[in-house]
């Protein structure tokens, strides 16, 4: 069983006030010979389409002295789990998940705008201490 993130029922209980059920905390990435652990699966009914939206959640806490050594794991641990779910599981989407100040202090650098965007990464923005979703960036 992975270790949590610090941050883990915050952005858990976040995803619920906005109308998720989580299907599965951790969500077990199995792919051929490879065995992962993301953070959380969730689903919503979007009533305007009448059909299940699926996300997988991987939570990141961005804590170390060295913010970009965690975007350089966080971003690896992403495009790894997206690659092992588009072989697998292809109706969900993956999203990163940070706290709120870690996006405006990190992630609002042009340099990693940049290269979320070329990656094509996909946020929730979560203020922690309320335990609120703030933004999705698609």
């Amino acid at each position: 069983m992975p270790a949590r993130d610090i941050y883990h029922n915050a952005i858990k209980n976040a995803l619920i006030k906005d109308g998720w059920r989580i299907t599965a905390d951790p969500y077990k990435i199995k792919y051929k010979d490879a065995e992962l652990f993301a953070d959380l699966a969730a689903e919503k009914t979007i009533a305007a389409e009448r059909d299940d939206f699926r996300i997988i959640v991987e939570i990141k806490s961005f804590l170390s002295p060295s913010p970009m050594q965690d975007f350089e794991l966080a971003l690896g641990q992403y495009i790894l789990y997206r690659n092992l779910i588009n072989l697998t599981e292809p109706e969900y989407q993956i999203y990163l998940a940070i706290r709120e100040s870690t996006y405006e202090n990190f992630f609002t650098r042009e340099s990693i705008k940049e290269v979320m965007h070329m990656n094509q990464v996909l946020l929730i923005v979560v203020d922690t201490d309320q335990e609120e979703i703030r933004q999705w960036i698609n």
